[in-house]
């Protein structure tokens, strides 16, 4: 049995539930469209500071942000658009703007739209009018995000990047397994590019690295401690995943991004949406426990 409920925390919360399974998602529209919590049986499977969130002057640290017009930083947060300068923050805004619900459905799955549109605040910063619409699917141990990009202009091309940052909980990051589809990454702290054998070093202060040459559209990471197995699934215009973990903390990042840092600038798999036309892509969480 599907359900969706509605509770009053901070900010008004969905919580979407399917009975069957003991799973449950939470979504906060007015605080960046965020994915809060993700429960299945007795597992948190997100990490979420709570603090942070109560202070809307912080970015958030946990639940799943939603990365756009950017992916990561761009250099002294400018980029140029036809010989003006326009400043964004780190993952750009979409993450700090109200959303609103546009749908709702408890048939097959639990499931909630939630949809940004440009206005004068993002256009101030970003030039370009966009109309974003984002489904969140519950069903059994399978989280969906299905995501529509669309270009309501007459006449001017969106540019864009975008991603998920999801914040997995892990209480020992020693006991992470991985398989990710690259061999190689790029260390975005140094610069540097190294091999891949599917281990980190979580001895290091801070791990930030994107894998920019993918193999495939899937990855996963198995928690031995906790005997949870996450799968990963992503639509073939996300191209990079970056892996971010910090010392101490009780999380990681596994961020599939449609696009590496500088897009915007560079132009490096910046995805164009034509006037009065959309793209729409899917990224899959599935969980398995032992």
């Amino acid at each position: 049995m599907y359900a969706i409920a509605t509770e009053t925390k901070l900010y008004p919360t969905y919580i979407l539930s399917d009975d069957s399974a003991q799973a449950q998602l939470e979504l906060v529209p007015e605080r960046g469209g965020l994915v809060t919590r993700w429960r299945v049986g007795d597992r948190d499977l997100l990490y979420f500071d709570a603090e942070r969130f109560a202070n809307p002057e912080l970015s958030v640290r946990g639940g799943i942000p939603i990365l756009f017009p950017i992916c990561g930083n761009l250099p002294n947060n400018t980029y140029t658009h036809q010989g003006t300068s326009y400043r964004l923050k780190q993952h750009g805004f979409a993450r700090d703007l109200p959303w609103t619900v546009s749908e709702s459905s408890t048939d097959k799955s639990a499931s909630l739209t939630l949809e940004l549109t440009s206005n004068e605040e993002t256009l101030a910063v970003y030039p370009f009018d966009f109309h974003l619409s984002f489904t969140y699917r519950l069903r059994g141990h399978t989280l969906e995000i299905v995501q529509r990009y669309s270009n309501p202009s007459e006449e001017t091309i969106l540019p864009f990047s975008s991603g998920l940052h999801p914040y997995f909980q892990a209480s020992d990051k020693s006991q992470l397994r991985f398989h990710l589809p690259s061999h190689q990454y790029w260390d975005q702290l140094d610069g540097t590019l190294h091999d891949f054998d599917n281990e980190f070093n979580f001895e290091r202060k801070e791990i930030d690295v994107a894998f920019t040459q993918l193999q495939s559209q899937s990855a996963s990471v198995y928690d031995c401690k906790e005997g949870v197995t996450l799968n990963l699934e992503y639509s073939t215009p996300f191209s990079t995943l970056v892996f971010w973990a910090v010392h101490g903390k009780d999380y990681y990042c596994l961020e599939p991004w449609t696009a590496p840092r500088n897009a915007l600038n560079t132009g490096d798999r910046l995805i164009h949406v034509h006037p009065r036309s959309s793209l729409e892509m899917l990224v899959r969480l599935d969980v398995h426990l032992d």
